[in-house]
């Protein structure tokens, strides 16, 4: 299974407090690019780092920043990455997390109970350091300690959205969205990036931003399969292929998946064009659907895929 990053800012994830930011402030934490250095780099305060540096403790106790999740979820796995930092790195590290209701300020998150997730556990310098969970409860934040200083590039708090059917009931939603609990399940081919991609929110900015394959060399078609955040009835599907100018599909189309295994035509094979956001009217009698596979021809990339639909009235 193919986990989301819920803490990602791209996702829609906020550091909301941090008890010491005196090196490098604690919203590197969940940027969701890759971490970067460079050597003999300051600033008044030393070298400067992409993530999270506390000061060098005189004092007993640990630091501390609290996360809130993208969406509410079921948190599988926990990444501390420490890259570049070697030696001011947090020698151990712990996570907990709690379910708060509405809108909690930082100071009103004190009060919160919190559940430990990943006890007191090592952590490595330089090192993508990942901690299974065991716990299958909902959450909305999470609390990264580290005992008792120093830096950590990353944040990665793998899980699964859990979708507010309630909500999404209130008006047409994008069932396939990533925060609303939609994520892909498998694809042909992945080679330059996730089809994930196509489900974040907002606009893509590049290329790399949307699901990219490798160009095919055969008669085959590439393809991905989108799990719903719920089943439902879908009304409209946009396409989007902006920047990919020179390496979008020639055409796409969409399947569903019924609950009973039945397959139903949601677009037929459709003529795209590059660089272009495609909205289809879908027909009125299409039946409710859970999953839904885009098969592209013969290959390219897609910027953003959106499914928006109501859940069916036994799931809402």
């Amino acid at each position: 299974m193919s986990y989301v990053d819920l803490a990602s800012r791209a996702l829609g994830g906020a550091v909301v407090a941090a008890n010491d930011e005196s090196f490098c402030a604690a919203d590197h934490l969940i940027d969701p690019r890759a971490p970067v250095f460079s050597p003999q780099t300051f600033d008044h305060n030393g070298q400067i780092y992409d993530g999270w540096e506390t000061r060098r403790r005189r004092e007993p106790g640990h630091d501390w920043a609290i996360v809130r999740l993208a969406a509410p979820g079921i948190v599988r796995e926990m990444v501390v990455d420490t890259a570049f930092f070697k030696g001011n790195y947090p020698p151990q590290c712990s996570l907990s997390a709690a379910r708060v209701q509405g809108y909690r300020s930082a100071a009103e998150l004190s009060d919160v109970p919190w559940t430990p997730l990943v006890e007191l556990a090592a952590v490595k310098g330089d090192t993508a350091n990942t901690f299974a969970v065991n716990d299958d409860a909902t959450y909305t934040h999470v609390r990264l300690a580290i005992h008792p200083d120093g830096g950590v590039a990353r944040l990665r708090v793998h899980g699964e959205v859990v979708p507010d059917l309630e909500l999404l009931s209130l008006v047409p939603s994008d069932l396939a969205a990533l925060v609303n609990g939609g994520r892909a399940i498998g694809c042909s081919d992945a080679f330059f990036s996730s089809p994930n991609n196509m489900l974040m929110p907002g606009l893509a900015r590049t290329t790399g931003e949307g699901w990219e394959n490798r160009r095919r060399r055969d008669d085959g078609h590439d393809w991905a399969l989108i799990q719903l955040a719920a089943p439902g009835r879908l009304l409209l599907a946009e396409l989007d292929t902006t920047h990919f100018k020179f390496n979008a599909p020639g055409w796409a189309e969409l399947v569903g998946h019924t609950a009973d295994g039945q397959q139903a035509t949601i677009l037929p094979k459709t003529r795209l064009q590059p660089d272009t956001l495609h909205r289809f009217r879908l027909p009125s009698e299409l039946p409710a659907v859970e999953r839904v596979q885009l098969n592209i021809f013969p290959d390219g990339g897609i910027a953003r895929l959106r499914l928006i639909g109501t859940p069916s009235p036994a799931v809402s």
